[in-house]
């Protein structure tokens, strides 16, 4: 398995599965059994995730390059450096290793962010395909916000949350995370401050697609920040298609249930095999 050396000296896994046009995804494919599956599945998530979704991209006819780029950040967080530019670095990094000169690229959440910034600083993309967040007015304020509480509680932990988990309320998950774990999202977001994305030009296929419900109310222990990812891109839609966007949305959907592969593949599928 190849790997790819990333912008602190680390090192991660690339796998690369399927033939045609090349499809950068940073997820994991691999398959979580037993109790973790159980408890992702409490929260809305699908174990399977990553897998289901480099499986129906190769059998579409697609080389798929994947690399669990989040998992990573976790085991080897980047307090200090994870900026917008070293994660498009890193992302290149794991598109070379997988051999692709060229590429299209999905991300969701964090990584669509990842995605756009990418686009900016690269011309090896073919298509950016965007998912639970928007590219035009997105939440970089609250995101800092968010991310900020979530390194003042590693800092000083919370108690466990007594009742069981609850699908979109992230009072109900016990926090866990470390310091470092935190901070590097800190970090993140705060080289993202001065980025304007209504300056933002692309001349690639571009697809940004969310859950119609997607909007994130957070409770007291978050300060009660609110993250609106549905709003802006319905409140910008016809600017984003007049700029050349495709725009979706998955009804009656929040922010977990619209990145399941059995949804997400049948918006990405055309979307890349149009692009190619």
């Amino acid at each position: 398995m190849p790997t790819a050396r990333l912008h602190d000296g680390s090192t991660i896994d690339v796998k690369v599965q399927g033939s045609g046009p090349a499809v950068l995804t940073p997820v994991s494919t691999r398959l979580i059994e037993g109790e973790q599956a159980e408890t992702m599945r409490a929260w809305g998530a699908d174990p399977h995730l990553g897998h289901t979704l480099a499986t129906g991209l190769a059998e579409a006819g697609f080389t798929v390059i994947t690399a669990d780029y989040e998992g990573h950040r976790n085991e080897h967080p980047a307090p200090l450096t994870l900026t917008a530019d070293t994660v498009a670095a890193d992302l290149l990094a794991i598109a070379g290793a997988g051999g692709a000169g060229r590429f299209a690229y999905y991300g969701y959440s964090w990584t669509a962010l990842a995605g756009l910034q990418l686009a900016l600083r690269t011309d090896r993309l073919t298509a950016l395909a965007m998912g639970g967040y928007p590219p035009l007015d997105g939440p970089y304020r609250a995101m800092l916000a968010v991310t900020g509480t979530a390194h003042r509680m590693a800092l000083d932990p919370p108690p466990p949350p007594s009742g069981d988990a609850v699908p979109g309320d992230w009072d109900a998950v016990a926090f866990t995370q470390t310091p470092d774990q935190t901070r590097q999202f800190v970090t993140l977001y705060e080289s993202l401050q001065n980025f304007d994305d209504a300056k933002v030009s692309l001349d690639i296929p571009r697809l940004a697609f969310a859950g119609a419900n997607d909007n994130i109310q957070y409770g007291p222990a978050w300060d009660n920040a609110y993250v609106a990812l549905a709003e802006p891109l319905k409140r910008h839609e016809a600017d984003l298609k007049e700029r050349g966007w495709e725009v979706r949305f998955v009804p009656d959907a929040e922010h977990m249930a619209a990145m399941q592969a059995a949804v997400v593949l049948p918006i990405l599928i055309p979307f890349l095999r149009s692009s190619s």
